[in-house]
């Protein structure tokens, strides 16, 4: 069972999707916070497997408590997932920067709110595919980064896990990629857990950041 905390400052939302996630056999709410603060001290108390937050919420917005939960720093390692009517580039920007594992838009059908829940606790990023080109590049552009050289990625990846982010990069699912390189299902999994701590991310969505951020990939 997939334990999920909702923070949302408005009650009809967090209601919504309460009995959303409730239908579902695999996924149960364990806490529902009405603003930031409240969250905090739930996802402290509880520990769920993946916090939802909205952004925008009282005392403290979703970005800050995504930094207590899941930023390079944080203690507790709870992977979020931002759901929000706000597609302002500088709330993405943060929250990607805040280590998020996703980012949807409310608006989102509702399966594709428990599939992204599920891929979140289990390390699979996802972010709203509206987004995903035009954030990632202008996330890539307003930062100065060095490079990573040719060399210093082979030090870091084997040339099998360069090939799988670059796909991941790329938008692909664990299944298309094992396709796309002739490869078994779990084999993927096996070098993604393997290259993510590598990378020092805990999700996909992170590693795909990483990749744009470090220039190890580029945009069309």
């Amino acid at each position: 069972m997939i334990r999920v905390l909702i923070a949302d400052d408005q009650p009809l939302v967090r209601a919504g999707l309460s009995a959303l996630v409730n239908m579902e056999d695999d996924l149960e709410v364990v806490g529902e916070a009405s603003d930031g603060v409240e969250a905090l001290a739930m996802a402290r108390e509880l520990r769920p497997d993946v916090a939802c937050l909205d952004i925008r919420m009282p005392g403290l917005d979703g970005i800050a408590v995504a930094r207590e939960l899941c930023g390079p720093d944080a203690e507790l390692a709870i992977p979020v997932l931002i759901l929000t009517t706000f597609d302002l580039d500088d709330y993405v920007f943060g929250a990607l920067e805040a280590g998020v594992s996703g980012f949807l838009l409310k608006d989102a059908d509702p399966e594709t709110i428990t599939k992204a829940i599920r891929q979140v606790a289990v390390g699979l990023g996802t972010i709203d595919e509206s987004l995903t080109r035009r954030i990632m590049r202008e996330f890539v552009q307003r930062r100065s980064v060095r490079p990573v050289t040719t060399s210093l990625t082979s030090d870091v990846l084997t040339g099998r896990e360069q090939e799988i982010l670059v796909l991941l990069a790329q938008g692909m699912s664990n299944e298309e990629i094992a396709r796309a390189l002739v490869i078994e299902l779990s084999t993927v999994k096996s070098h993604l857990a393997r290259m993510l701590p590598k990378l020092g991310v805990r999700s996909r969505l992170q590693a795909v950041v990483w990749a744009y951020q470090n220039r190890f990939v580029d945009l069309p």
